[in-house]
């Protein structure tokens, strides 16, 4: 079984993912090249586990403070280069085309008649799951930016029959809380953030960014983004504070961390997902960050749930070597067989930190 597994760069979230199933497809019969896109090849970082892997320009989209700018994101894709990408791919002796919202491979597959299945988030968005109204282009980009055969979503909760659990990347490590934040907020602007936090001096917060230098700054420790610095510090956190990107949260609920979410303006698939996340009771969503958000954060989180992830990757990827036969329907029924027990009550992250609204 040959595969060619198309990565949406743009989010450390897809690529997260892949490792996971990178891992997965270890000691099967099968083929797997990878192929990503949307973040210029100097960007990517920690892709051991993908071997030689194929990169392509792809599309992005384009954000400011903490918001998508769609103009820009047009004027700064070139379609053409995207158009030519997906007509020379050589998709041939590929028995299977699997995309992580990725739109060059997608597109290839199909136009090569190869069967092409959808692994991610963003296949996960049916008539039940929550979604805020309007945003109609974004919508529209949803549905047709990665076309597959047939979607496989992933989501916190079984909102349709082809909805599975996450797909998690996370390894073994002790999990007890200290007293850090984790803060990652990779489309705001550092230095504004860096600037909220600092208003909160009792509290020590751990920084991470894409391209971001080691520095200290009062009780913000900032740090490049690395995945084992990075999940070390995740792992020890007293909480996150964090965009409403799906793996990020779906890891912080695995492991039993509070979290305050911000999702990016414009961003239909972030809006969504702090509704879920309202709907569920499994997070704090904040509009703005402000020092007056993170103060009644801090001293009232939202407890989160006490859920146990199973390996999707392991099942994803046996399914897949032995062909993609069989319908989602049974993968949901197998793998939805988790544990939700009540939650304790909630504590405050920094017990001296007044409430403020």
């Amino acid at each position: 079984m040959r595969i060619l597994y198309g990565v949406q760069a743009t989010g450390n979230g897809h690529i997260s993912r892949a490792r996971a199933m990178a891992e997965a497809f270890r000691g099967l019969d099968v083929d797997v090249v990878w192929l990503f896109s949307g973040r210029a090849p100097e960007q990517l970082f920690d892709m051991a586990p993908f071997g030689n892997y194929l990169h392509r320009r792809g599309l992005t989209f384009a954000t400011e403070d903490g918001r998508v700018r769609y103009r820009r994101t047009v004027s700064q894709n070139n379609l053409l280069q995207f158009r030519r990408d997906v007509r020379a791919l050589p998709v041939q002796g590929f028995d299977l085309v699997v995309t992580d919202f990725e739109p060059i491979v997608a597109r290839a597959g199909r136009r090569a008649g190869i069967p092409t299945i959808g692994i991610g988030h963003q296949y996960a968005f049916g008539g039940a799951t929550p979604t805020p109204t309007g945003h109609w282009l974004a919508r529209q980009i949803m549905q047709y930016f990665a076309p597959v055969d047939r979607g496989i979503g992933l989501h916190w909760h079984p909102y349709a029959s082809n909805v599975l659990p996450p797909i998690l990347d996370l390894p073994a490590l002790d999990t007890r809380p200290q007293e850090h934040v984790v803060v990652y907020l990779p489309f705001e602007d550092a230095q504004r953030v860096i600037d909220v936090l600092q208003q909160l001096p009792q509290q020590r917060f751990e920084l991470f960014g894409p391209g971001l230098p080691e520095a200290t700054f009062g009780n913000v420790n900032q740090h490049p983004a690395r995945v084992a610095t990075f999940k070390q510090a995740l792992a020890s956190c007293a909480g996150v504070i964090c965009n409403s990107g799906f793996e990020l949260v779906s890891e912080c609920l695995h492991w039993r961390k509070p979290v305050l979410t911000r999702p990016l303006q414009g961003q239909l698939e972030q809006l969504a997902n702090a509704m879920a996340l309202r709907q569920l009771g499994y997070a704090s969503v904040a509009e703005e960050l402000t020092p007056a958000a993170l103060r009644t954060w801090l001293a009232r989180p939202t407890p989160p749930p006490t859920l146990h992830f199973p390996d999707v990757a392991a099942v994803l990827a046996r399914w897949l070597a032995d062909g993609a036969r069989g319908e989602t329907g049974s993968l949901q029924r197998q793998l939805w067989g988790r544990t939700l027990q009540p939650r304790e009550n909630s504590r405050p992250i920094l017990g001296n930190q007044p409430a403020m609204g």
